[in-house]
């Protein structure tokens, strides 16, 4: 089978990174031995983010995160920011994503395109037929074979983020920049439906991974059977 791109997307405080390594967890336990019979050959599960994949994305998430709330660093204009984005993006996808994939690797994402819709499009007010061009550029086509989008309110979701202490720069934005982000990905979920799961996380932790167990137990087993 082919590898798969799974990306975990929200707004701010929405669980996503907590559910990712929950699910990396289940399917190297449980998960992916439940669809493949014994005898074949299990595929791998990797665990990536963006920004941040690559050592240059390191460098790079540091730069986009860390901007505002270091004192010393300079602020970042919104079309830099875009292209910050998107230069990450294309590092990650052929240093990264397309090498993992070809090894029929399941990769599970922390951000990925639509997140640079909703935060620099929607959000920022960028044109969202230039991040559609970039976005393109940056990944040579390659989209995500299942997007989980944890919805969550997003005022709910800031406090949740802040709670945890130093805020980054994204999460220094005023709850009017997080709403936008949220009706982006709402936008993007009714226009993408089959590619791009809404998940209520507005429930208990255990609730939301139970739910994305089933997602994945269904997308998997249409996966294994149509071999792609």
């Amino acid at each position: 089978m082919r590898g798969k791109l799974i990306v975990f997307e929200g707004v701010e405080g929405s669980g996503k990174t907590t559910q990712l390594q929950r699910c990396s967890q289940w399917l190297e336990a449980i998960g992916l031995a439940e669809r493949f019979g014994e005898g074949e050959k299990i595929p791998p599960v990797v665990v990536t983010r963006e920004p941040g994949g690559t050592p240059l994305g390191l460098e790079l998430r540091q730069l986009l995160l860390d901007a505002g709330t270091n004192p010393t660093r300079q602020s970042i204009e919104d079309r830099a920011e875009l292209l910050m984005y998107a230069a990450d993006r294309a590092q990650h996808v052929e240093e990264l994503l397309n090498p993992q994939l070809k090894l029929g690797a399941i990769i599970l994402c922390d951000r990925y395109t639509d997140s640079t819709v909703a935060y620099q499009g929607y959000g920022r007010g960028l044109d969202l037929t230039l991040i559609e061009q970039l976005n393109q550029i940056a990944t040579g086509g390659l989209a995500s074979d299942l997007t989980l989008w944890l919805d969550i309110d997003a005022e709910i979701g800031l406090k949740r983020a802040r709670l945890r202490g130093s805020a980054d720069r994204m999460e220094q934005a005023d709850l009017a920049f997080h709403q936008r982000v949220q009706q982006g990905f709402a936008q993007l979920a009714a226009s993408y439906p089959q590619r791009i799961v809404r998940i209520d996380a507005s429930r208990s932790e255990d609730e939301v991974h139970s739910a994305i167990q089933q997602i994945l137990r269904q997308r998997l087993r249409e996966w294994v059977m149509g071999n792609g």
